[in-house]
């Protein structure tokens, strides 16, 4: 979160939008000219916000409250697995973090999941990740044991 914080700072002192004249068909437009935070300051922040934590979550909504099916599937799984302890962002408050996270992933669909700094990719991906066990051996890599693993002991 410090990094949106520095970002916006850096924002903020780089000025308001700036709008310049440009022709078209002969005839004078305004065009806007946005001085605020440059596409490579947000991929920057963006790169520490994905390695600050093992798990991060960019999503529509919170966990607590996602705003999108995909992104409570991705938030339910986690919580199947007993990962609680993870960074979500929700998209939805700024939305050149919305587009911003897209280019960074070059991945054109929100959730999007990041283990240590990693792209693991959306909904469908992780999804498939849960189903075959892949999911359970990555959290495994991270240092956390899947609660799957621990329901699957006391129903034998």
């Amino acid at each position: 979160m410090n990094s949106l914080f520095r970002c916006a700072a850096r924002c903020l002192r780089s000025g308001p939008a700036v709008y310049l004249p440009r022709q078209t068909d002969g005839r004078s437009q305004w065009a806007s000219v946005r001085l605020l935070c440059s596409a490579a300051d947000l991929q920057k922040d963006l790169g520490e916000m994905v390695k600050k934590d093992k798990v991060v979550v960019f999503m529509k909504g919170t966990p607590a409250q996602p705003m999108c099916g995909f992104s409570n599937a991705v938030v339910q799984i986690l919580r199947m697995h007993g990962v609680d302890n993870y960074a979500a962002y929700n998209v939805l408050e700024d939305q050149d973090l919305r587009q911003g996270v897209k280019d960074f992933s070059n991945w054109p669909t929100i959730p999007q999941v990041y283990f240590n700094g990693e792209f693991v990719g959306g909904c469908d991906i992780f999804l498939q990740m849960h189903q075959n066990g892949d999911l359970v051996e990555e959290l495994k890599k991270l240092g956390i044991r899947s609660a799957v693993l621990d329901a699957e002991k006391e129903s034998k």
